[in-house]
């Protein structure tokens, strides 16, 4: 069995950030969302072309933070797409600003990046 790196998001609204994830990356979501008693959303997996992540609203109590917009961010999440413009087009429509691109960076391919409405910053790439 191969080893597996996926990456789990802590926001301050799930629900939210779950329709935006949809709407304008084009993810699905691959694991239904678990409602926690008090009304939060303690897990949901989601996909873009097969590749996941899993996602929560935040828990400070378990050391499960949402992103603050008062500081830069330890992880950029990198996404291999068919087409930067095209899914840079969708993200700017919805009103994201892009922080780089899209641009030809050779070796690398096509690139760009944003950090999303719910502060999480990612890198796109189209070889």
């Amino acid at each position: 069995m191969a080893s597996e790196l996926t990456p789990y998001l802590h926001v301050r609204d799930a629900r939210v950030a779950m329709a935006w994830y949809v709407d304008v990356l084009g993810a699905e979501v691959v694991y239904e969302p678990i409602e926690m008693a008090d009304g939060r959303l303690g897990h949901v997996e989601l996909a873009i072309d097969g590749a996941r992540w899993m996602m929560s609203d935040e828990f400070p109590d378990l050391h499960a933070e949402a992103p603050r917009g008062d500081r830069g961010l330890p992880v950029t999440l990198h996404l291999t797409v068919p087409d930067v413009d095209a899914l840079c087009a969708r993200v700017t429509a919805a009103g994201t600003p892009l922080d780089r691109g899209p641009e030809d960076a050779p070796p690398a391919g096509r690139v760009a990046s944003f950090r999303d409405p719910f502060g999480q910053r990612w890198f796109l790439n189209q070889p």
